[in-house]
């Protein structure tokens, strides 16, 4: 056979595994920009949910009162915030079919809460008239709620404020831990280290576990937005646990978005302390493409898209700063 045959027979072969892998690759690059993207769109409308996160909804909850981290979380603001950018970021801001729908990509809320924590997520219901209904609607407030051997009550706060259940006098006592540690039979509270370490764990294993039920429960719901996708907790790091516990915080979570031949799965927690900082602004220019920062937004070119809490930080996510002769 003549060489020419052979490459023939070579092309025809090799020709069609060549295509394939290289619209494989196109599919992946295609999803990579897609889950960056979504990333982005994801950390903005965390961010956003938790700048309004503490707008007090009530005077007497202002912080002051004993504890810098005393504030009664405004989750619903939060919520409304938290759906208002991703409809603002996809582009279907007023169309109440697609929100829906893409409410069906969000499993589960978190919002954590000075003394307790509250999910927000589909739940079926019975409305006034009888009729039964589905749609998303808060638990009730859980509390961070630990006992003991000798069945006391602790429950916890995000700092070392408790409200206790002492077994030996019948009687529920609330109070900083330091200041109850000897005046009530409790052994957790007279050892500082062990009452930190088991105050974190609590909060951490009961919001988990909601969450993870919670999520997993949503698969009930699902096929009737018509997802295919099987949700579950994605695994998250003791340090992204410890972080967001450290203040009133948000937590969201958004899978089974289709992203090329893959589906996307990510999740955000953010901070009510964000609104007591000076933030970092950033967006792309629409004409350049190139992605500027500022400390006012009004210098930015277009609209906000990412938030962060230094210039350093922005810096890092590819950012720079705005010039006075940028065109």
């Amino acid at each position: 056979m003549k060489i020419t045959s052979f490459a023939i027979v070579f092309v025809l072969i090799f020709y069609p595994l060549f295509q394939i892998a290289f619209m494989h690759l196109e599919d992946q690059d295609r999803a990579q920009r897609l889950t960056d993207r979504y990333n982005m769109m994801m950390k903005t409308a965390i961010q956003d949910a938790a700048y309004v996160l503490n707008e007090t909804v009530d005077q007497d909850f202002e912080p002051g009162y004993g504890s810098r981290k005393f504030f009664r979380a405004n989750k619903e603001r939060a919520v409304e915030t938290f759906y208002r950018t991703l409809a603002l970021n996809f582009n279907i801001d007023g169309d109440s079919v697609a929100l829906g729908a893409l409410a069906g990509y969000v499993p589960a809320i978190a919002v954590i809460d000075y003394d307790g924590y509250s999910i927000y997520a589909t739940e079926s219901f019975v409305d006034a008239d009888g009729q039964a209904q589905m749609g998303e609607v808060w638990s009730p407030k859980k509390p961070y709620t630990y006992s003991d051997a000798q069945n006391n009550t602790v429950q916890f706060s995000l700092d070392g404020f408790v409200k206790c259940f002492d077994r030996v006098s019948g009687r529920w006592v609330q109070g900083p831990r330091s200041e109850l540690a000897d005046t009530l039979q409790i052994p957790l509270l007279r050892d500082a280290e062990l009452f930190e370490s088991v105050r974190r764990q609590t909060i951490i294993n009961g919001i988990q576990s909601d969450l993870a039920y919670t999520i997993n429960r949503h698969n009930r719901y699902a096929a009737r937005y018509g997802i295919d996708y099987v949700f579950t907790l994605p695994q998250i790091s003791g340090e992204e646990w410890d972080n967001g516990i450290d203040d009133i915080g948000f937590a969201a979570f958004l899978q089974g978005i289709p992203v090329g031949d893959q589906q996307y799965n990510n999740y955000s927690f953010a901070g009510g302390r964000l609104t007591k900082k000076k933030m970092v602004y950033a967006s792309a220019d629409p004409k350049t493409g190139i992605k500027y920062y500022s400390r006012n937004p009004a210098e930015l070119p277009a609209k906000i898209e990412e938030r962060f809490e230094s210039e350093k930080e922005a810096a890092r996510s590819g950012y720079f700063p705005v010039r006075s002769d940028r065109p």
